[in-house]
């Protein structure tokens, strides 16, 4: 459907139903036609009442019909698949089969489970195995429908159990309950047996989240842990609502900060009301309700009185958009209380920002395989989308201005015979940069000699139409490999220029100069130096498209040795493990096809995911997450002048080798070429990150930070973009994927090893995770302390005699170094203990080939 206005075009889509729990009867074409009149578009119906032995017709509501796709089903919430007791496990395996077996027959898209009983007595989790295991094989039943687990967002001990009035779990035989108290309430752990399950089912594509919101949010890491889920549906019941002064139901703060961030999902989830008021225009709920069914005892005796804890039926899912109503009811007069709150909390939705506009619906969470852009010549289409950012050409410009005005009032040696400063763009493109640098030389006032080398015979066709019908020919242009050129050469004429780029372009047609004297001597043209080298190299991870390889020849043998100037100077590179499972089962669903995928960097806009390094929040009750721990892993710097010493990164805990430099102290500048195969491009970096929390690990995300000129910077950083280049679009992060998750317990830490890897012929990146707790260390044991006391009773005589003989200095010393080791042993208490590894990722199949 198409949008009204601009406005309307950016807010993101609120689909929100509504649920009642005591509507038993059918819902009929006037049921859903009554949810159409109150904006709702689409209708929830219980799924098929159980029997163990088959289904009958007076034991389910749902038949395949013209408003099937517009229900979603709810499983029965009365059995119990994590029961400790094993007739009880049956009978809820062989009810659910059966329903989830008829509602794919009906074409039922999504059924909504029940999450499991977390706590059976002194016993807390230990169903969740099983309970996985029966939802591995509901998958199994079809290829079509999706299973919606319905969980709450933290775990609490008192909305576990038997909240369900008539569930099975009432039904628990006490041999198989074990004695002992509950445990405490643990804000990640329903996230934990969320994971063990989808882990389990090894997530599955048809596998999502159901969440339940509860009335007072957790605190904001647990909120995060659950962004970076496949949320399908968010449930939120009359309590969880407060009222306004004039009586009508609001969200706090807290409340409506939560659903803008899950709504700007690249799939937003559902909303769901439940019983929050009947749906206008439909009898009265009371007196349709029938006789609970309870055949032998075994089911629901009566409805649920907390739907908060389970909505035992879901009706509903409406689209944003205006319904036909035939009522002359306006559809404000229609729209339940809560309804109408959910839509204004729609309209007033936060603008998105450019990135968030520029990558929503297609980037966002979308794996894009990195560029080749030494083996291949781009596509236009792909130039386009890079220049479509005004944020980075206009810091080049004004990198640009500052180096050219710097250069004149600082009186620097000019390398150009025509005494201008000689400006060279590498790897010009479709000529961005050079109408930027012309743009800075005529604000500058300061006169250049351009020159734009371009190795894409297709991009090159257009720099020569630029510079024909825009840049009046003052670009001197050069259809070369950057690494091969040999500078720039100014000995000719202008005129001669004209005529020696039409014969380039003609190589059939002699001038009339050639003609006349075809054997006149030419006189031998020479190259001179740059004075600035301007470049657009860099990758999402800095050097990943090999902006060091391409710059080292032009470095070493063109740029002015005294006073040369590389734009950029210097560039870093920086990581964080992050928890992305939508990524990691988006990379697994390719690998059957594509057996690189899980060793395959790829550049993506992160959103659905959580950072696992984080520093403590300043203010605990504080709306905002917690930020990331981000940590420099290398750099490269350019030009002369570049430190040519390498600096460690700062941190103890840290090791870095080859970490910053100039990479002029490994080329042979006599030769102009590389004297070490290219081994002074290589990188290595060991990082550590604690993780306060804990979660599961899928990779790492990589992000760059680049100095053009002076303070001019670019950044991708997730703490400093904002503050150096706020809406910039050119580059999205890097993913690094791990192959097999890696789960790290509460308070431990995380080492990262990263190595930029390289031959003669192509470049690639290899990286590792550890997984380290800190535990006490073990004090010294009896036996030890026994031994050495039995050892001192029986040289006793032997050492008094010697200890006559024995000179005081060396008692002093020896008591002196005694004492030291004793208060070395009071300071390690702790010791760090590997929890696990993961397997070595390395791209080098997929590896930049140069």
């Amino acid at each position: 459907m198409e949008s009204k206005s601009s406005t309307a075009e950016n807010l993101p889509v609120y689909y929100v139903g509504q649920h009642e729990s005591k509507r038993q009867l059918p819902i009929s074409p006037h049921t859903v036609s009554r949810a159409f009149d109150c904006n709702h578009k689409d209708a929830y119906l219980e799924a098929a009442t159980p029997t163990v032995t088959s289904l009958a017709a007076t034991d389910t509501a749902i038949t395949p019909g013209d408003t099937i796709q517009k229900l979603v089903g709810t499983a029965s919430p009365w059995v119990d698949l994590s029961s400790p007791d094993p007739v009880i496990f049956n009978i809820s395996c062989q009810v659910l089969e059966l329903e989830i077996s008829y509602a794919a027959f009906c074409g039922l898209g999504n059924v909504v489970l029940q999450g499991p009983n977390l706590q059976y007595g002194g016993s807390h989790g230990e169903g969740v195995v099983q309970y996985a295991y029966a939802v591995q094989e509901l998958l199994a039943l079809n290829n079509y429908t999706q299973i919606l687990i319905h969980l709450p967002m933290i775990y609490h001990p008192d909305q576990d159990g038997d909240e369900y009035e008539g569930s099975l779990s009432t039904c628990t035989r006490q041999e198989y309950i074990e004695e002992g108290g509950r445990s405490k309430h643990d804000l990640l752990g329903t996230w934990d047996a969320w994971h063990i399950i989808r882990t389990l089912c090894k997530y599955n594509s048809r596998l999502f989240v159901a969440l339940s919101i509860p009335r007072h949010l957790p605190a904001t890491h647990a909120q995060t842990r659950w962004h970076s889920e496949p949320l399908r549906l968010l449930s939120l019941t009359a309590q969880t609502f407060v009222p306004n002064p004039d009586g009508s139901p609001a969200l706090s703060k807290y409340h409506q900060s939560l659903i803008h961030r899950y709504m700007r999902l690249r799939t937003p989830p559902w909303i769901l009301l439940c019983d929050v008021g009947p749906i206008p225009g439909l009898p009265n709920l009371e007196a349709e309700v029938p006789k609970p069914w309870k055949p032998n005892g075994i089911g629901p005796a009566k409805a649920s009185k907390d739907p908060e804890k389970f909505p035992e039926v879901l009706r509903g899912v409406a689209e944003n958009e205006q319904c036909n109503s035939e009522s002359p009811t306006t559809e404000e007069n229609l729209m339940p209380p809560h309804v109408k709150y959910i839509r204004k909390l729609q309209r007033n939705s936060p603008p998105q920002s450019i990135l968030e506009y520029f990558g929503a619906g297609y980037f966002q969470d979308y794996l894009q395989g990195p560029l080749q852009p030494l083996s291949d010549n781009l596509e236009s289409v792909t130039y386009e989308v890079f220049e479509k950012d005004p944020v980075k050409y206009d810091l080049y410009e004004s990198a640009i201005y500052r180096a050219l005005t710097d250069w004149v009032s600082a009186g620097k040696t000019i390398s150009g015979p025509a005494r201008t400063i000689v400006v060279a763009v590498v790897g010009a493109g479709r000529g961005p940069l050079v109408t930027r640098a012309l743009r800075a030389s005529e604000t500058a006032n300061v006169k250049i000699e351009l020159w734009a080398v371009e190795k894409n015979p297709n991009a090159f066709v257009l720099l020569q139409h630029h510079n024909e019908h825009s840049w009046s020919n003052q670009v001197h242009l050069v259809q070369s490999d950057m690494r091969s050129w040999e500078g720039p050469i100014s000995t000719q004429t202008s005129q001669q220029q004209q005529q020696q780029q039409y014969q380039s372009n003609h190589p059939h047609i002699q001038s009339h100069h050639q003609l006349q004297k075809p054997h006149a001597k030419q006189p031998q043209p020479q190259p001179h130096k740059i004075d600035i080298l301007i470049s657009e190299l860099l990758g999402s991870f800095a050097d990943n498209e090999l902006s060091p390889e391409c710059l080292d020849p032009l470095i070493t043998n063109l740029l002015n040795p005294t006073h040369g100037i590389s734009i950029p100077s210097s560039y870093t590179s920086h990581l964080t493990p992050i928890a992305a499972p939508k990524l990691h089962a988006d990379i697994a669903s390719r690998t059957p096809s594509d057996p690189k995928a899980p060793n395959t960097p790829y550049v993506v806009m992160l959103h659905a995911i959580d950072y696992l390094s984080t520093t403590p929040p300043e203010n605990p009750s504080a709306v905002a997450a917690a930020k990331p721990i981000v940590k420099e892993a290398w750099r490269f710097s350019h030009g002369v002048r570049a430190n040519t010493s390498a600096s460690p990164f700062p941190g103890s805990d840290e090791r870095h080798e080859k970490n910053g430099g100039s990479n002029t102290d490994a080329l042979d500048k006599s030769k102009g070429a590389i004297n070490d195969n290219n081994k002074h491009n290589t990188r290595f970096a060991r990082l550590t990150f604690p993780t306060p929390h804990r979660g599961c690990m899928h990779g790492l995300a990589g992000y760059f930070e680049a100095v053009l000129y002076g303070d001019i910077e670019l950044s991708t950083h997730p703490l400093r973009a904002d503050a150096k280049s706020k809406d910039m679009t050119s580059w999205f992060p890097i993913y690094f994927p791990l192959k097999t998750p890696l789960y790290t317990p509460d308070n431990s830490s995380l080492t990262v090893t990263m190595r930029r890897c390289t031959d003669a012929r192509k470049v690639w990146y290899e990286w590792m995770v550890e997984s380290f707790m800190e535990i006490p260390a073990s004090p010294p044991s009896e036996l030890s302390v026994t031994l050495q006391g039995d050892r001192d009773s029986a040289l006793g005589g032997d050492a008094v005699a010697r200890g006559n003989s024995v000179k005081k200095g060396e008692s002093g010393n020896r008591d002196s170094a005694a004492s030291a080791m004793r208060g070395r042993a009071s300071e390690e208490k702790k010791k760090r203990v590997r929890l696990g590894v993961s397997e070595v990722g390395s791209s080098k199949e997929s590896g930049c080939v140069m």
